[in-house]
């Protein structure tokens, strides 16, 4: 394993952030940690990285236990914070040649490793603009830049791509994807569930510090609901008789006046809709069901709402 977490917590004061966590984030893979603010997730990353340390249980990462061997760790990883971290009034080169400093590398070494992640994150056309002139989605593709000058085996990304317009997000999954291809391994959190959908190969749903469910988004989703979504505006009284007369009660979530019903099979709930107008709800959308889907069942609360 490349990330191992055993029983771990972390208090601050009378508030917990992280209790009694077990996780393991096998090599080669993308890992992904979801959950609601105030999860758990920023903080398990800031142990595995070694900046805080747990106040119990062991954190473990390429096999070193992270508390005694931190500057060996972070020798072999490579970081994204939620805020980017950046020389503003220098150019995406000179910020990529200082951190590279950082890393103890000089001379052809260090000038040719800048030249490939300028090319690697395509920030060619910007490489000698200051960074306070970027745009935000330039100035991200930089930080994700910095955190791999020293080739890591873990790159660990802290939601990387809010607030990114969808034509940078999908360059920089397609950067996540090429490196998992050179056998990096990725562990990363994230806000959008179709970006945990599309580039993990295992996500960790968190709540109150802790995991409570884990696996491939697929097999979540066959595990926790069913294949179909129904997505119905109705009220609470409206919700009652809509599905009153099925033949059972199925899975369903609400968010405001807007409710989920979950069935393999949506006919039923589907023709009772349209042969009792008079309850007054109305099909907004029928869908497969998603990672989001299950996010909300487990939780109680939307990705949508923890910006």
């Amino acid at each position: 394993m490349i990330v191992e977490v055993s029983g771990v917590s972390k208090r601050f004061g009378q508030r917990v952030a992280v209790d009694e966590l077990t996780l393991n984030v096998p090599e080669g893979v993308c890992f992904g940690l979801l959950g609601p603010n105030g999860a758990g997730k920023t903080t398990t990353l800031r142990m595995i990285y070694g900046v805080t340390l747990p106040t119990s249980g062991q954190v473990r990462v390429f096999g070193m236990e992270v508390s005694r061997n931190v500057r060996a760790v972070r020798q072999r990883l490579g970081v994204t914070l939620q805020q980017n971290v950046l020389i503003e009034t220098l150019s995406p080169r000179a910020n990529l040649a200082i951190f590279g400093r950082y890393h103890l590398m000089d001379g052809p070494d260090l000038a040719r490793r800048v030249e490939e992640l300028i090319d690697f994150m395509e920030l060619r056309s910007h490489a000698d603009v200051p960074v306070d002139k970027l745009s935000g989605g330039y100035q991200r593709r930089l930080a994700v830049a910095l955190s791999l000058m020293n080739r890591p085996e873990l790159l660990i990304l802290d939601e990387p791509t809010t607030g990114l317009d969808p034509a940078v997000r999908l360059a920089l999954w397609s950067r996540v994807r090429e490196l998992r291809r050179d056998g990096a391994t990725v562990l990363l959190t994230t806000h959008y569930m179709d970006e945990a959908q599309r580039l993990c190969d295992t996500v960790a749903i968190m709540s109150a510090g802790d995991v409570i469910a884990q696996g491939a988004p697929v097999e979540l989703i066959e595990r926790h609901l069913a294949r179909q979504a129904v997505e119905v505006e109705a009220t609470p009284a409206q919700e009652y008789g809509l599905l009153r007369g099925l033949d059972h009660s199925p899975p369903r979530c609400r968010l405001g006046n807007r409710i989920m019903v979950y069935l393999d099979d949506p006919a039923a709930l589907l023709d009772r809709i349209r042969r009792l107008p008079g309850i007054g709800a109305r099909v907004m959308a029928v869908r497969p069901t998603d990672l989001e889907d299950v996010f909300l069942t487990l939780t109680g609360t939307s990705l949508e709402d923890n910006p």
